[in-house]
């Protein structure tokens, strides 16, 4: 596993979908995990994703602006229109900000030199530890433990659960500096959940739906691929060597929040695959 926020720190997620089941007992998603080919290349499945076979793409941008390609934005545009789903997710200041060149869902996300935040009051720092970091940071707890979610009614079906008090997840996993999400206006999309700095107090969006309609297929566009790493799920599962900031143990010792980000994973696959 090199030192950085490859593929294999999403083993849980990909181990959780793959043998999730139908009622019946059948295999309900087959999962491709992958990281892009070379930087700088235009990679041989995202560049012509369109004409493949694949339902929904789960894309986790954990590069520094330049993750994607022009052509890898073209054949990820192509697939949503057709169509097809897509998860969109990034973190903090300008990590995964290559996304801004996607068609709609690109829109959604917020960096810090690449389409800012056009609320100037929301382009502070809100995490005041990790001073190497600036805004987007929202503090919403230490990775490994939780935060609750605040449900933008009405609540949408990625957010449904009712086995919970609520009918809805209650629980995400927590993330020391998360990025900034909103609905384009421009966009069948809204904001669904949202979140709270346990530093500052401001609420801030955790992720936002685009229904499907003529522009393009479901889409979820996520505040941080935290809420999916395997470190976050359970901090022995370890990380990089640059995360360095103190973990909790939440995750573990509240299993329901555990549950609860099982659940909103496999809510937002069967939804992107058109299935509620």
């Amino acid at each position: 596993m090199s030192d950085n926020w490859s593929i294999a720190r999403f083993s849980r997620l990909a181990e959780l979908l793959r043998t999730h089941r139908t009622s019946d007992g059948g295999v309900t998603f087959n999962v491709v995990a992958r990281d892009r080919e070379r930087l700088g290349q235009p990679d041989s499945i995202l560049s012509r994703l369109d004409e493949t076979e694949f339902d929904e793409l789960w894309l986790f941008a954990v590069d520094d602006g330049d993750g994607l390609t022009p052509e890898d934005c073209g054949g990820i545009t192509r697939f949503r229109q057709a169509g097809r789903g897509l998860f969109v997710t990034r973190d903090h200041m300008d990590v995964g900000s290559s996304l801004c060149s996607l068609g709609g869902v690109g829109k959604a996300h917020y960096f810090h030199t690449r389409n800012p935040d056009p609320d100037q009051s929301r382009r502070v720092t809100d995490d005041p530890f990790s001073t190497n970091i600036s805004w987007p940071n929202f503090h919403s707890g230490a990775n490994g433990d939780f935060q609750a979610v605040a449900i933008v009614a009405p609540t949408h079906p990625v957010l449904a659960d009712p086995d919970s008090p609520t009918g809805a997840i209650r629980f995400l996993p927590a993330h020391p500096h998360e990025g900034a999400v909103d609905a384009p206006n421009d966009e069948p999309a809204r904001v669904i959940a949202r979140g709270k700095s346990k530093v500052t107090g401001r609420s801030f969006n955790l992720a936002v739906a685009f229904e499907p309609s003529i522009g393009g297929g479901p889409a979820v566009a996520q505040s941080t691929f935290h809420h999916f790493a395997d470190y976050n799920w359970d901090t022995r599962l370890g990380c990089p060597s640059f995360v360095t900031e103190p973990p909790g143990n939440g995750m573990q010792t509240e299993q329901q929040a555990l549950r609860d980000a099982h659940r909103y994973s496999v809510n937002v696959a069967l939804w992107l695959a058109g299935v509620t």
